[in-house]
């Protein structure tokens, strides 16, 4: 039983536990009558918008609790709603690891991907939210919470980078024009060795919450998910322009002359006015949803500008039917496979990967509880972060195996918690039956893989500054910049943007070129790692944290803190404090 249900019955005796035709009469009631399905909830609420001189209500919706009961139109319009929000970044990864920047795929199969990343992300989503007890141990699996989980962004770079390896080494083929050709053996390399480096962060969500933050603290998170945004909008920002295709080059071959290639409806040169409009547009629309939207539209800002910038697109010509029209009505997992192999060089970049997937639960759930009013710390709270961890990391390997790269949990749904003030987890179990249904309908997956890349860049560029930001965010609040921290951020981020701004700085340091593949796979993890900005950043600031001491101002700076907050807490706060301690001393 999940604890946080309560026990059936509190006192032996006085309550009846409830009988089946009891609890079939909550469901009828449940379904049948106005308080069940509607209740008196105030749902103008949620699409009254921001507009200036516009009277606004002072009175505050309720706040749904954990295992509050709440109306069933009202669960299935929150889970919509949070479904909505996760949907942009979901679909991305599938879509860039896919496209001309990734692997190449023909469009059937990148459908496909679409497709299931929607679907496993709704049914991994229900384990999270569904906290399962581990009989005979104290742990568990599960948050228990609306901790939803989709598409990691870290995969990306990591993922495209070995594909690249994959490409010149001659994995995978080219053609005369040097187009990567379809390789879907390299995407299956990668999920093979997802599966099993995943195995690393379920073993992390056995150690102890702190020891892990210890280990891998703000100072080394932080900087390595700032690069990972940093890294992915380059990728969005050519979209944005047209493509990320060999028409983003100088001197494209003729084929490539225009963005995607010539036989693309409407086809321009990249970076083409029209293009950069089309982008444009998404990214005003996202903005005019923030300031004028009401709280529904706010937290499916980035959807609306996509389907803003998609209607454009249709009006003036630039989407092409062919792959919505070709594609089935419906689809699953496993309808197409990819062949599950061991990539040597990927396996210490995904070790990194699963490492920041574990810290960033951690500081989504926390985040999650905090939103959710529950606690922050406590035995309860650490069970939950146990929970999510191990989760996640089964939700990993579970993904791999289902055709999908690595899932974590997405921060963005923490936003539409605090907006509509609803923690209860059945909108969590609604947004993953309508992820599912999204997932199944495989015409709505065509829709959104003929989505114009000027369009998607406008999208995922506004995405992957968000990643980025949220990187700053936690440098910010949880390192100190005093003269430690800041050498240890400037030694990571140093060769961390190099990395990132010149990725090939590192291809000419091994000349070895042998039949050994066992030392050639080796060397090639080397150059990998030190090509992914990230990973050199996380690998920096690891290692100067746990070694470089704390100087001697820095001590006394926080000492001097600690004595500040002691002495902060004993001074009373007002003179009423005043009054009442002289009250309790008179008394005494």
């Amino acid at each position: 039983m999940d604890e946080d249900q309560g026990p059936s019955q509190i006192v032996p005796g006085q309550t009846p536990k409830k009988t089946f035709g009891d609890r079939l009469n909550t469901i009828r009631k449940t379904f049948t009558t106005k308080d069940g399905l509607i209740g008196d909830y105030d749902y103008a609420f949620l699409f009254r918008p921001n507009l200036p001189f516009m009277a606004k209500s002072d009175k505050a919706p309720p706040f749904f609790g954990l295992n509050d009961r709440m109306p069933v139109v009202l669960a299935l319009i929150l889970g919509f709603q949070h479904a909505l929000a996760m949907l942009a970044g979901i679909i991305t990864p599938p879509i860039i690891m896919s496209g001309a920047g990734g692997v190449n795929l023909t469009t059937e199969q990148t459908q496909y991907l679409v497709s299931t990343a929607l679907i496993v992300s709704g049914l991994l989503s229900a384990i999270q939210i569904t906290r399962v007890h581990i009989k005979g141990t104290p742990y568990y699996i599960g948050t228990g919470l609306i901790s939803v989980v989709g598409i990691s962004f870290a995969i990306i770079p990591v993922a495209t980078g070995a594909f690249n390896q994959m490409y010149e080494n001659g994995f995978c083929q080219k053609d005369e024009f040097g187009a990567k050709l379809p390789c879907p053996d390299a995407y299956g390399a990668v999920l093979g060795t997802a599966a099993l480096c995943a195995l690393l962060e379920i073993a992390l969500s056995f150690m102890p919450p702190k020891i892990m933050l210890r280990i891998f603290p703000p100072i080394v998170t932080g900087p390595t998910v700032m690069l990972i945004g940093i890294h992915l909008i380059e990728s969005g920002f050519k979209n944005w322009a047209g493509g990320s295709g060999l028409c983003a080059e100088k001197n494209p071959a003729e084929f490539f002359a225009r963005c995607p290639d010539i036989s693309a409806p409407n086809a321009l040169p990249w970076g083409s006015p029209e293009y950069l409009g089309l982008g444009f547009s998404v990214f005003v629309t996202i903005i005019l949803c923030e300031r004028f939207g009401s709280p529904i539209m706010k937290s499916t800002s980035v959807i609306i500008g996509l389907l803003t910038g998609c209607i454009i697109a249709a009006a003036t010509g630039y989407f092409n039917r062919a792959g919505i029209d070709n594609a089935p009505v419906a689809s699953f997992i496993w309808v197409k496979t990819f062949k599950l192999t061991l990539y040597g060089p990927l396996v210490l970049p995904l070790m990194a990967v699963f490492i920041i997937c574990a810290c960033e639960a951690i500081g989504d759930i926390t985040a999650t509880c905090d939103v959710s009013r529950l606690e922050v710390e406590g035995k309860l709270y650490e069970s939950r972060i146990q929970g999510g961890v191990l989760a996640d990391g089964i939700n990993g390997m579970l993904a791999a195996l289902c055709t999908i790269t690595p899932v974590t949990t997405f921060a963005q749904n923490n936003g539409v918690i605090a907006l509509t003030r609803c923690a209860n987890r059945s909108a969590g179990y609604c947004c993953c039956f309508f992820l599912v249904i999204m997932g199944v309908f495989a015409k709505f997956a065509a829709s959104l893989v003929a989505i114009p890349s000027a369009v998607l860049g406008g999208m995922t560029t506004f995405l992957f500054t968000a990643v980025a930001v949220s990187g700053m965010a936690i440098i910010t609040k949880g390192v100190p910049f005093n003269r430690r921290n800041r050498f240890i951020l400037t030694a990571g981020l140093a060769l961390g943007y190099g990395a990132t701004l010149v990725p090939n700085y590192f291809e000419n340091v091994f000349s070895y070129s042998g039949e050994d593949k066992g030392l050639q796979g080796f060397l090639d993890a080397i150059s990998l790692i030190m090509e992914t900005g990230f990973a050199v950043t996380a690998m920096i600031c690891m290692i100067l944290n746990l070694t470089l001491p704390m100087e001697v101002e820095d001590v006394t700076e926080a000492v001097a803190g600690q004595n500040q907050s002691v002495v902060t807490a004993a001074r009373p706060t007002s003179a009423g404090d005043s009054v009442e301690e002289e009250k309790g001393v008179k008394s005494a």
